[in-house]
């Protein structure tokens, strides 16, 4: 293993600032490193040379880390992903070709001011879990070299894990960028579908193939996703990212549920420290705030078979068909092997495998309709590299148990270190949630990180302050005082929208609550008085974000929403009054509340 290093953002930020280092100091050490470690490691396909690392660096002269948020970064880019000039393989060298433009990602990345420093090694077109697929070498573990790095996004892992890269970007079909995180102490990200832009991306499945993020720190890939998530007009895939998942998004969480599978849906293939070690993860979660809630994970299970039992192989197979069916020798034959059937799918097989794949997902949605997030373990168990080469079928389907729905049921997933097996091997949990709610998982993953205190990569401990603000995801709290409680008048305003009671409180002892005048349906106003309020009893619901501004747009003067402060000192969106609408309106607040005030009319 290397020796230790600190490559993080912020360090290097600092040491940018404080004259103790320089990009062309810092790119040139690297690639040396790089290049001592690659004959062992094979994590570079390409590994750019000082001139072509030149332009990328001239572009930075007389700029600073104020200037660009990214100044400076060095970063590793999957070969499956184009840097423009680069020859782009896919680990194939009869499919290579260069690209005379970068990716919309890789450019966004240097027009930040990060500095690419060379294409990183993989499973052949992405078509693995393991890293041992590639002509250009099999990729080890970074603690354990009897173990395999992961994969497809071998290179990438290895080249955060060996610090040679402040974060790399590899892509995730079926687990590609969580099973390497898991196996090598690494934060991975695997984004929403179409959160960030896959045009210059050789498809893997394209419908389903996401580019992620491979970090030390939760933090660090919330700055990162937060900078690059944007619309493309190029990728006919590409999907707004909506205003609830934001940079702001990212912060400490509050009170959350999250699933775990029952007991007989776990799966650890003969590991004995696995269930331990997610019995422990478990525990984990409750240390940050969260309840454990057991779910029926059989249907994403059978989702996640669909993927390689079902004709999605076929859409592997439209971009290394022509190929293979030209020189198959030119492809890995357990690549062929995986292929082979997907000339004889048909669009009549395909379509019932979507509509099958349509109902496990309207049931794997309403099972985590209630929930904050989901847990599993990342793998099963990890595999060293002779049982994958006994049988590579096998143990690189073990390896994606707990990740091949994920693209499926399009949902966002987050894989993070969470303990170390005896034998010091990395392992790993991940949190998977609804689109759209990757900020919030990032921001739980944060939680977790210093919760846990692990040693990062290079051996750093997590010593920057916890985010100031709370953690949002893709419901909003609503504190409601009146006709929208629980059973009574408009409550099915909330409930039709999906809203879902969290708890019954009070308010702090700092309001008034009045009968407006007017009616039916009869409505209270809850304002903020100076002096002589008292508690109001209020309910906190949840409702989707998405549903808030058509449940806004329908409050009817003098109501609106603004901010409530509660009797423990938390501040909510929440029901309240004009000061206009009181006239003629009746003082109601030595009953505590509308429920009460209701009761003594009879």
């Amino acid at each position: 293993m290397s020796q230790p290093f600190d490559l993080r953002l912020s360090t290097l930020r600092a040491a940018y600032r404080e004259g103790r280092s320089t990009p062309r100091q810092l790119i040139a050490e690297l690639r040396d490193k790089a290049a001592a470690l690659n004959p062992d490691y094979h994590l570079f396909i390409h590994l750019l040379t000082l001139a072509e690392l030149e332009p990328y660096l001239a572009a930075l002269d007389g700029k600073s880390p104020e200037q660009l948020p990214l100044y400076g970064i060095p970063f590793a880019i999957k070969d499956n992903i184009d840097l423009a000039g680069i020859p782009t393989t896919a680990a194939c060298p009869a499919f290579a070709y260069t690209p005379s433009e970068s990716a919309t990602l890789v450019q966004r990345l240097i027009e930040l001011g990060a500095v690419p420093l060379g294409k990183t090694n993989l499973d052949q077109f992405a078509t693995g879990l393991n890293g041992t697929r590639s002509p250009y070498g099999e990729c080890p573990n970074s603690v354990l070299p009897e173990f395999p790095s992961g994969g497809s996004s071998a290179g990438s892992s290895l080249a955060v894990a060996l610090g040679v890269a402040s974060f790399a970007l590899g892509t995730d079909t079926a687990g590609s960028g969580r099973v390497p995180a898991a196996l090598n102490n690494l934060v991975g990200l695997k984004p929403s579908k179409g959160l960030l832009s896959n045009h210059g991306l050789v498809p893997a499945c394209r419908t389903l193939d996401c580019i992620t993020y491979f970090t030390a720190t939760a933090a660090e890939a919330s700055e990162l996703l937060a900078l690059s998530a944007r619309h493309d007009p190029q990728d006919g895939y590409s999907r707004t990212n909506p205003s609830w998942n934001d940079g702001s998004a990212f912060g400490t969480p509050r009170p959350f549920r999250f699933g775990v599978p029952r007991a007989q849906d776990l799966e650890f293939f003969g590991c004995n420290e696995g269930p331990a070690l997610f019995a422990q993860a478990i525990e984990q979660l409750r240390g940050i705030g969260g309840t454990p809630v057991e779910i029926d994970f059989a249907p994403f299970l059978e989702a996640a078979r669909l993927l390689y039992e079902g004709p999605w192989v076929a859409e592997r197979y439209s971009v290394a068909g022509e190929l293979i069916e030209r020189d198959p020798q030119a492809v890995l034959p357990v690549i062929r092997a995986v292929l082979e059937k997907a000339p004889g799918a048909s669009a009549v097989e395909l379509f019932r495998a979507q509509y099958r794949l349509q109902e496990l997902k309207a049931q794997c949605d309403a099972i985590i309709a209630e929930l904050d997030c989901v847990l599993t373990p990342t793998i099963g168990r990890p595999v060293t590299l002779d049982e994958l080469h006994a049988a590579p079928v096998l143990r690189n389907s073990q390896l994606g148990y707990y990740t091949n729905f994920m693209n499926l049921l399009d949902y966002a997933a987050l894989a993070l270190p969470s303990a170390f097996m005896t034998n010091g091997l990395p392992w790993g949990l991940t949190l998977f949630g609804r689109a759209f709610t990757d900020q919030y998982l990032l921001g739980l993953g944060d939680a977790l990180q210093r919760h846990n205190a692990l040693p990062l990569v290079g051996g750093n401990a997590l010593n920057s302050p916890a985010p100031a603000v709370s953690a949002r995801s893709d419901r909003a709290r609503l504190v409601v005082c009146g006709a929208h409680l629980d059973g009574l008048a408009l409550n099915w305003q909330l409930r039709q929208r999906g809203a879902r009671l969290l708890e019954a409180t009070q308010s702090a002892p700092a309001y008034k609550l009045y009968a407006l005048a007017g009616g039916p349906p009869l409505r209270p106003g809850m304002v903020r008085v100076a002096e002589g309020g008292t508690a109001i009893e209020v309910e906190i619901w949840e409702l989707p974000s998405a549903e808030l501004g058509s449940f806004l747009t329908g409050i009817p003067a003098p109501l609106g929403l603004g901010k409530v402060e509660l009797a423990d000192g938390r501040w909510e969106t929440g029901f309240i009054c004009d000061g206009w609408g009181l006239a003629g309106a009746e003082d109601i607040s030595h009953f505590g509340g509308w429920r009460a005030w209701l009761a003594s009319r009879g």
